[in-house]
């Protein structure tokens, strides 16, 4: 596995010209002790919150894009990937408002950045674990750009911020990126691996020291995946909430947003075989599809 030797960057007030000249070099930079221990602990408490919400009014899909559902180590139902979480959190939507979070669309300049609470996917979590009953274990290598073409949209640049809520040293999987390939033209973007069905380690791979409460940040053009962690339960508990930093035109998401086609793909790979009458009663299942006036603990 390759290495990039990185300075221990903390983010204090901004992001300063080192930050951003070593971000644009490799494509990819980390940020220690980016929030506390005890405001993870937050977090993960607003998030359980919001999942159990999403469990009592049976919301499948929010704003078009559906969810993930696995089962924890003790075979209760859990969301593994869910969607545009602030929207169901006061305080993740405070967080997602903060000054330290928003200075990092400099590292877009000379384009004008935003935090899309409200577009694409909005603010995601992750949550990585294996069990027997897992459907979310691990994620292929891919780019984030190709989806702005599902969309309608040409190729802008965009940050994918991952704020994780669990430590994940390299030997429990994790995110692992090929450094510098965000800058090497279209056929590197789109041909360089098979999307989400190659998962194979790579010797150019780099992998990061994770400890909860770090910021990563890499390019959307950039080639990564998720390892699977080696362990099973407990131990391969990998909780990331992902916030998109993008440019462009302002595209927000509503109630009666389409699903995107990649996202129906992905549906299909799941359950290919699933039956007429399955199908009917889940999309009857997903007439919850809205998002509630806030705040979720009133």
């Amino acid at each position: 596995m390759a290495t990039i030797t990185q300075p221990a960057f903390r983010l204090e007030q901004t992001v300063t010209e080192e930050h951003t000249a070593f971000f644009h070099r490799h494509g990819v930079i980390q940020f220690k002790n980016f929030i506390s221990r005890e405001t993870v602990n937050d977090f993960l408490t607003e998030i359980k919150s919001v999942e159990t919400f999403l469990f009592k009014n049976n919301i499948r899909k929010i704003n078009g894009i559906p969810l993930k559902f696995g089962k924890d180590t003790d075979g209760s139902e859990i969301i593994q990937r869910l969607a545009f979480t602030s929207q169901y959190s006061q305080v993740l939507r405070e967080f997602l408002q903060s000054e330290r979070l928003r200075s990092l669309t400099q590292l877009l300049a000379p384009y004008e950045g935003r935090v899309s609470e409200n577009e694409k996917d909005g603010l995601v979590v992750n949550h990585y674990i294996n069990t027997t009953e897992s459907s979310f274990t691990q994620l292929g290598w891919h780019t984030d750009s190709p989806r702005d073409l599902f969309l309608g949209s040409r190729i802008l640049p965009m940050l994918n911020v991952g704020l994780h809520l669990d430590d994940c040293p390299m030997s429990n999987g994790g995110l692992r990126v090929l450094a510098g390939t965000h800058n090497k033209g279209l056929f590197t973007l789109f041909f360089k691996k098979k999307y989400f069905i190659d998962n194979k380690p790579d010797v150019r791979e780099t992998g990061l020291e994770i400890e909860a409460g770090d910021l990563t940040i890499h390019d959307g053009r950039i080639w990564h995946r998720v390892q699977q962690s080696p362990h099973i339960g407990e131990l391969s508990r990998r909780r990331v909430m992902y916030i998109p930093i993008i440019t462009g035109a302002y595209k927000p998401k509503h109630v009666n947003s389409a699903t995107p086609f990649y996202h129906r793909v992905a549906q299909l790979k799941l359950n290919p075989y699933g039956s007429r009458s399955k199908r009917k009663d889940q999309q009857r299942q997903e007439t919850g599809n809205f998002v509630p006036e806030l705040n979720l603990h009133a």
